[in-house]
């Protein structure tokens, strides 16, 4: 893989764009679907965040022949069985706005003295034809009601074990301190480097 130093993102998700870039630094550079040029919206039909980012980042490397890698995430709540989980960005509906599933999901909660819940992110590599996987959690507690209007998703109403700030009253570099996806992003970055070396 020679273009190491650009990787290709099975996504649009700008957010998503910028929060890994931010983590990998000035090593590497991500290329989003729309900066390739690919114009299709990939399906997300499986139970797990496993097979949901093995689709995105396959499909992708099926119709370009490129390394690539892909990523699901959501949130696991756990007095909801687990939910929202893979569809945590469709939890109010198909099409549903941060502020809906936010709002969906405090309804759920609503009289609930248990809020435990983690952030969960999988990240699906495609890499010479082999598939790899790297995984990262962050734990936390959903609140009452929304504070802050940082970052994206859930992030007001979650806040990470170890502080009392909502990721959405964090910054991007605070956040990444407990960031789920930093982990799994971390994982990644000693993979590509050991194939260097």
């Amino acid at each position: 893989m020679n273009q190491l130093q650009t990787l290709l993102f099975a996504s649009n998700n700008r957010h998503k764009a910028a929060e890994i870039e931010q983590i990998l630094g000035e090593k590497y550079r991500i290329q989003t679907l729309e900066d390739a040029g690919i114009y299709i919206t990939i399906p997300e039909p499986h139970d797990s965040f496993h097979q949901n980012a093995f689709e995105k980042s396959s499909t992708i490397t099926r119709i370009t022949g490129k390394n690539c890698f892909s990523e699901d995430s959501g949130l696991e709540v756990r007095a909801l069985g687990g939910d929202p989980g893979v569809r945590s960005a469709r939890y109010a509906h198909d099409n549903a706005t941060d502020e809906e599933n936010i709002q969906h999901l405090l309804k759920k909660l609503s009289g609930n003295s248990l809020r435990i819940a983690q952030f969960k992110t999988v990240i699906s590599l495609q890499f010479n034809g082999e598939s790899h996987f790297f995984e990262g959690s962050c734990s936390g507690k959903i609140l009452e009601s929304p504070r802050g209007n940082q970052g994206f998703g859930y992030d007001p109403i979650f806040v990470p074990d170890g502080d009392t700030r909502s990721f959405g009253e964090m910054t991007m570099e605070e956040k990444s301190k407990f960031s789920h996806r930093k982990k799994a992003v971390e994982q990644l970055v000693t993979f590509l480097q050991n194939q260097c070396n």
